[in-house]
């Protein structure tokens, strides 16, 4: 299968114009006159492919390989090599029948990568190619000069080589891409930490913000309970009592006016009695009545007298004249006298004053004193009986109207007496009324004011009250009238005041704290918490992201360095075996070995070490790797070492090792650029041989000037240069021509 259809060449190096190669045999010679720009070619595949190293195609920099001019074509601004790639059986992994590589260069050194036409980087040009065991710098262009350069090359150059050809270029690729993700995921890994760890003490700081916060929210809510519970029972408390007392001070002015209404009427009453029972009046008329009955009295007495005399008149009267004894007292006269002096004393006994007795014991003295002072008194001249009892009689009338006369005066004067002992005990009653009723005025009036106090007391809970609930709202929000149409909590009517008190020192406490707590931009904090927190929380996962990539990547790392040392294992034995097959036909017989080496370190340059300033420098171990040398013995002599190596005899081990590597792992075409100059005629034929055996299982590009290695080609391109410094190219199909010749 032929993979490589053709090249196309525009301003790059010696071919000033479009040149094109197209490559329909499994070996293609190239062949022309030194200088004509064969190996140009070999360049451009190089070029092409994305070799980057100016000096591997015989440049300084990019502008010298952009055709540079000559008189009969000016200088090109743009070199361009493009090749086509036979994909029907995907070689190459992307889904096209046929691959356009294409890679342009500018005079400013600029580098543009095509694929079929689309722009594309020169990344995914490598990993396109190393996927088909394809390389710009790789084993499989030998250019001019460098047939050797395995030879010449450092044990580890070589085995990168051989890794190369082996096909693990793509591993290795992906490798140092693993290992580039790796170091910038630990880049990343540090710079995150270090993020976080700025992040940490900010965090810390607002973290312990935000727990305030939170406590002052929590003591909020408790807060916001405690006054919907608190505001609910004060509310119904002042409620009630402002209603209870209200009525209360109504009912007590109410009575208050009954009360000044009786204290009215009793004064009234006091001053009517009070007049009714003036002192000047009764004390005169109480005179008056005593001194009628007095005068009654001795005119009773008088009466008495002179009936006693007229009695004695008429006791003598009716005894014939005769006179009686001096010194003796009539018997009616005694025993008048002793029932007026008994009436006396009786009279006296019934006095209830003081002054009324003694005028009463007078009297009684004046009657006896009286009595006495008759009984030397001599009797009436005697007259006749009939006149006598005519006197008598008279006497009685008149002392029987005297006494009923005494007897009206003594019941007036008790009648007064008594009508004026129900006067004082109709005013002493009325007073007693009176300071009844002033007292309950008084009363009253400290009920009323008691009540009024109180209405003042419950008006200046209800500014405390209005007070409270706007600090409320000012501190938990609106949400606090919510006390407004709950329902009363039980026992709020009927608990003591100094439980209300004591959730009301509660509360005052709470509203310390949470002004303590300092809150005020607490909304500012949580965002800014919230925020450094997501950013934490996001490095966090960034870290743990970059951990586990990191952690993936050492993985991926370790797989490939696994299957990496299994294929170089396994196709370091088969390359052996083929080089020994390949080295005993160039020098008919011998041996050639590639062997790996012991691994070595190396070693890097010294830094500090920043973790512990006393410790010495020192020097960084940076890998271990194992490259190959190369153990060659010749038929019929003691050489074992490169060193001692003719020309020829390097060129032929450097072709064997080359064709070995390329039987193991055969690329899809090689191009080999006078890898054969050094041969003789013997060796040039076995190189043809060896040339047509590589070209089963790869297509083969050969620039040389060897005939035998012309004549196992199955097409020739020639290239000439005229005097216009452009190379030209010229083909020719041997195979094609030899069928014209028969």
């Amino acid at each position: 299968m032929l993979y490589l259809k053709s090249i196309e060449l525009t301003g790059f190096k010696s071919f000033g114009k479009k040149t094109e190669l197209v490559f329909d045999s499994p070996i293609a010679a190239i062949v022309g006159p030194n200088g004509s720009g064969k190996s140009n070619v070999a360049e451009g595949f190089r070029f092409v492919l994305g070799e980057q190293s100016m000096k591997s195609m015989r440049s300084k920099r990019g502008e010298d390989l952009i055709w540079g001019g000559s008189p009969a074509l000016p200088r090109a601004n743009r070199a361009g090599v493009k090749v086509v790639f036979n994909n029907s059986k995907r070689l190459l992994d992307i889904d096209f029948s046929e691959v356009v590589i294409e890679r342009v260069v500018y005079r400013d050194g600029q580098n543009e990568y095509l694929l079929n036409g689309t722009q594309v980087r020169l990344k995914d040009i490598i990993r396109l190619l190393a996927g088909a065991n394809i390389g710009g710098s790789g084993y499989q262009i030998i250019s001019q000069g460098e047939a050797d350069r395995i030879l010449n090359a450092s044990p580890r150059e070589r085995r990168e080589m051989v890794e190369d050809a082996l096909g693990l270029k793509l591993y290795q690729h992906k490798k140092a891409e693993s290992e580039r993700k790796l170091a910038e995921a630990a880049v990343n890994i540090d710079k995150t930490r270090s993020l976080r760890r700025e992040l940490a003490p900010h965090l810390t700081f607002l973290r312990s913000q935000v727990e305030k916060i939170e406590k002052a929210r929590e003591m909020k809510d408790e807060l916001s309970a405690k006054l919907a519970d608190y505001l609910a029972r004060e509310n119904a408390y002042l409620t009630q009592e402002t209603a209870r007392v209200k009525d209360e001070e109504h009912a007590r002015a109410r009575e208050l006016r009954d009360a000044e209404e009786r204290i009215a009427a009793a004064r009234d009453e006091l001053e009517r009695h009070a007049s009714a029972g003036d002192r000047g009046e009764h004390a005169e008329k109480l005179a008056a009545l005593e001194a009628a009955r007095v005068a009654a009295r001795r005119e009773r007495e008088q009466l008495v007298r002179e009936m006693g005399r007229a009695e004695a008149a008429l006791e003598f009267a009716e005894r014939g004249g005769a006179s009686p004894e001096e010194g003796v007292v009539p018997a009616s006269a005694a025993r008048t006298h002793a029932q007026r002096l008994s009436m006396m004393l009786a009279e006296a006994e019934a006095k209830e004053s003081v002054e009324d007795m003694r005028v009463a014991l007078r009297a009684a003295r004046e009657e006896i004193t009286r009595f006495i002072g008759t009984l030397g008194e001599a009797p009436a001249p005697a007259g006749e009986a009939r006149e006598a009892h005519a006197q008598v009689e008279e006497l009685a009338r008149k002392l029987a109207e005297a006494t009923e006369t005494e007897e009206r005066a003594e019941r007036a004067l008790a009648e007064f007496r008594r009508s004026g002992e129900e006067g004082r005990e109709a005013r002493h009653e009325a007073e007693r009324n009176m300071l009844t009723h002033e007292a309950a005025k008084r009363e009253l009036t400290g009920k009323l004011s008691a009540a009024r106090q109180k209405l003042e007391e419950l008006a200046m809970l209800s500014r405390r009250f209005e007070e409270e609930v706007r600090e409320g709202v000012a501190l938990v929000g609106a949400a606090v009238r919510g006390w407004e149409n709950a329902a009363i909590p039980e026992g709020a009517l009927s608990e003591e005041r100094s439980e209300q008190e004591k959730r009301r020192r509660a509360i005052e406490r709470l509203k310390i704290k949470i002004e303590e707590a300092g809150t005020g931009e607490g909304e500012q904090i949580l965002r800014e918490f919230t925020q450094t927190k997501e950013r934490d929380e996001f490095l966090a996962r960034e870290l743990a992201d970059l951990e586990r990539s990191a952690q993936s990547l050492k993985t991926i790392i370790a797989e490939l360095e696994k299957t990496i040392d299994e294929r170089f294992t396994e196709g370091l034995k088969h390359i052996n075996e083929a080089l020994a097959v390949f080295f005993a036909k160039l020098f008919g017989g011998g041996e050639a070995k590639l062997e790996v080496e012991a691994p070595r370190v190396r070693r890097g340059a010294a830094r500090e070490n920043l973790e512990d300033e006393d410790d010495a420098l020192y020097e960084e171990e940076e890998e271990l790797y194992a490259g190959l040398s190369i153990s060659v013995s010749l038929p019929r002599k003691k050489v074992r070492g490169l060193e001692v190596l003719s020309g020829g005899e390097r060129a032929l081990t450097s072709i064997a090792l080359i064709f070995s590597m390329s039987q193991v792992n055969p690329p899809p075409f090689l191009i080999l650029d006078e890898t054969d100059a050094a041969l003789d005629e013997a060796n040039s034929r076995r190189y043809a041989d060896m040339i047509k055996e590589l070209s089963r299982k790869s297509q083969l590009i050969v620039i040389t000037h060897n005939r035998a290695t012309m004549a196992a080609a199955g097409e020739l391109y020639g290239v000439t240069m005229d005097s216009s410094g452009v190379s030209k190219v010229l083909s020719v199909k041997l195979e094609e021509a030899e069928r014209v010749a028969k």
